[in-house]
């Protein structure tokens, strides 16, 4: 098989919010935006990687996500454990004072990990938790 990873899902609670993160702070360009109001549909991906898209999405409006879930879900992102992504850079230092320099949340600054990894954490408008590896 030759599979490859065309995108992967995050909520979103602001589209706007969320959308100038993607956009301003980690530099992605815009592939895509439908829907209106709080109900978009937003596709974003690293510059000059038009096979890798992130898809910033309301999280429950599948009609099969019961109540309960809806409630369980918004307090997951309320508390910024429901979605996450890791991404990678081959130098984490400047990354990571570019994006700090956006204004972005930083959950962690880069740290040399246990297990091997150096990486760095951003929240999200969304609370989704966006970790940072430096490529070795």
């Amino acid at each position: 098989m030759d599979l490859t990873i065309h995108t992967s899902v995050l909520p979103h609670d602001d589209p706007d919010a969320s959308l100038a993160f993607y956009r301003d702070v980690l530099g992605f360009e815009v592939r895509g935006d439908v829907g209106q109001g709080r109900m978009r549909w937003i596709t974003v991906g690293p510059v000059g990687q038009p096979g890798t898209s992130i898809l910033l999405a309301p999280p429950v409006t599948d009609p099969g996500v019961t109540e309960d879930e809806r409630r369980t879900i918004t307090e997951m992102m309320a508390k910024g454990t429901y979605g996450w992504i890791l991404l990678a850079t081959r130098d984490l230092d400047d990354t990571f004072e570019t994006v700090r320099a956006r204004h972005a949340e930083v959950v962690q600054e880069p740290t040399e990990q246990p297990y091997g990894m150096r990486d760095c954490a951003l929240r999200d408008p969304a609370g989704n938790m966006v970790r940072i590896q430096e490529l070795r």
